[in-house]
């Protein structure tokens, strides 16, 4: 989540015991075949919590430069952006770690119950960022507002599906896809003018008023339902998937700070955190209910697709996060102004998703996806080139739309390509196997990434320090005015488009996976779910 500059909702895996929601579903016939006003109740908490989880994934990236001046002791060695980069990669490390949990605790606490929960830990964890007073206070109360948001959507997802039986979910997504699109739009723009009419406390703490209603909303409209224990959780592949993965990425996020791959507080934890992680692997081919059945993986349209997710979701999410901060750093923007400056990605992403989307349902995936890929490509090649000067309307404002265009394009596709093929009982597993494969490829993505910039930065003093002078006229004077604020200012921009230019190149590794993407008619096993099961919704 993840997360990125525009980073797509999480998939939402419905609830992984599919059969208990297919028993409390009412028959067809029983329920109206319009959207009546007790489906609308319960659409209503799903909405608030949505915009929630949602905005919080989006809402953070025109604050990171915000984090650096407000936690740095330092004005002339200001925290490391890559340190600060963790508090998008620890919320979203937090929202794959819950995800498989969600169906299983859904089981056994009842789906209100643990509705409410997640709504009281998102809401706790906000209450708790807006009052940390160091960077690390803030990306720890980052996972606990990640452990609730994560939960917030599949939980949202099974209680609509009951709610709304089968045959009105396509109309019912109409409503809920309000907020998916809408969010990463205006979450850099909300987040950016509370900052700069209240403070960066605020992007935290707007989310306690709008989840104590939640919480009072969902008690009421929501229904009872009896908690059914199925099968056990796997609390051993739980210890060794999230510890590996997070020490693995603390590892590489330390190397600007310690300069080299060698140095303890690197090779350490990056040493333990692939061992975990293949012990995981390992494992998981044991159980019979694991964390994450890795034996999809004998699917070759479910490999390819996700391998291409993985790859495009570490390497267009990891760099279009820093785009954000180019505006401030290097043109000085307001966060506010950068809010609205990369919102032409959220609209060109509108006006092709849906399109995308009916285009799946008629020709093969793999017509449709190396397309949307290509235009990502040539915009990310197009942002290699920003200088301290780079005109906004002529050059930017278009490259970011229609970059917006490309993802677009590609998202929706791969999606449906890695679950088309699925039997009816290995979609929900599929879906959370995807799921979990975009948060964690966003995770590893803005954390490489803020890596390579931070030691780019690193590699030009006086870039770091005409971003400094913005905000010290001492050092202003230090780096000899205006020329070398100038000077300053272009080997920042430099730095971005060096960044930039990493990002292009891993991008374009995702051409080779997408081309072995489906290319003629298959027939989906989706079909045979209705019978039997309520289907999985994507979003």
């Amino acid at each position: 989540m993840p997360e990125p500059l525009f980073d797509a909702a999480p998939l939402i895996p419905i609830d992984e015991r599919v059969h208990l929601v297919a028993q409390t579903y009412p028959t067809q016939t029983e329920l109206p075949d319009k959207i009546d006003a007790a489906v609308l109740k319960v659409a209503g908490v799903v909405v608030l919590g949505a915009i929630m989880s949602i905005l919080d994934i989006t809402v953070v990236n025109v604050a990171l430069p915000t984090f650096v001046q407000a936690f740095s002791t330092d004005p002339t060695h200001p925290i490391e952006y890559s340190t600060v980069a963790w508090t998008i990669t620890a919320y979203t490390l937090a929202l794959a770690t819950v995800i498989p949990l969600t169906g299983w605790a859904a089981d056994r606490f009842g789906t209100k119950r643990l509705y409410i929960l997640a709504l009281l830990l998102f809401t706790a964890g906000s209450a708790l960022c807006g009052q940390a007073n160091s960077i690390g206070m803030l990306i720890a109360f980052r996972v606990l507002q990640g452990l609730g948001g994560g939960m917030l959507m599949p939980l949202g997802m099974t209680i609509m599906t009951k709610a709304a039986g089968p045959h009105r979910m396509g109309r019912l997504m109409a409503i809920l896809g309000i907020p998916m699109l809408l969010g990463p739009i205006f979450g850099p723009i909300l987040g950016g003018w509370l900052i700069d009419h209240y403070s960066w406390h605020w992007i935290f703490r707007i989310n306690i008023p709008i989840g104590i209603v939640a919480m009072l909303y969902a008690a009421w409209a929501l229904k009872k339902d009896r908690p059914e224990p199925s099968e056990s959780f796997d609390v051993i592949g739980m210890l060794l998937m999230s510890p590996g993965l997070a020490l693995f990425l603390y590892g590489i996020s330390s190397i600007p700070s310690e300069g080299t791959f060698f140095a303890k507080k690197v090779a350490i934890p990056v040493t333990i955190g692939v061992v975990m992680l293949a012990a995981f692997v390992v494992y998981s081919f044991k159980p019979k209910h694991p964390l994450l059945d890795l034996r999809l993986f004998a699917n070759r349209n479910l490999t390819v697709a996700i391998l291409t997710m993985f790859l495009f979701a570490a390497s267009f999410f990891g760099a279009l996060f820093l785009v954000p901060t180019y505006f401030q750093l290097v043109r000085g923007e307001l966060p506010v102004d950068s809010g609205w400056l990369v919102a032409p990605q959220g609209l060109g992403a509108m006006v092709t998703m849906p399109i995308a989307g009916a285009l799946a349902d008629r020709f093969p995936i793999g017509r449709i996806a190396p397309f949307g890929l290509l235009v990502i490509i040539g915009g990310m090649f197009a942002l290699t080139q920003v200088t301290a000067d780079t005109s906004y309307w002529g050059y930017l404002i278009p490259v970011l739309f229609i970059m917006g265009l490309g993802m677009g394009a590609t998202m929706m596709p791969i999606m449906t390509s890695a679950l088309k093929t699925l039997r009816a009982h290995e979609v929900a597993r599929g879906s959370t196997l995807l799921n979990i494969t975009q948060q964690v490829a966003s995770s590893i993505g803005v954390a490489v990434i803020s890596v390579v910039y931070t030691n780019y930065l690193n590699a030009k003093p006086l870039a770091g320090a005409a971003i400094a002078a913005r905000h010290d006229p001492a050092i202003l004077e230090k780096i000899g005015g205006q020329a070398g604020m100038s000077q300053g200012l272009s080997e920042a921009a430099h730095a971005f488009a060096q960044t930039f230019l990493i990002g292009a190149i891993l991008v374009s590794l995702t051409i080779i996976p997408a081309l072995f993407l489906p290319r003629k008619h298959e027939v989906s096993h989706l079909l045979e779910a209705e019978a039997e099961a309520p289907p999985v919704m994507l979003h």
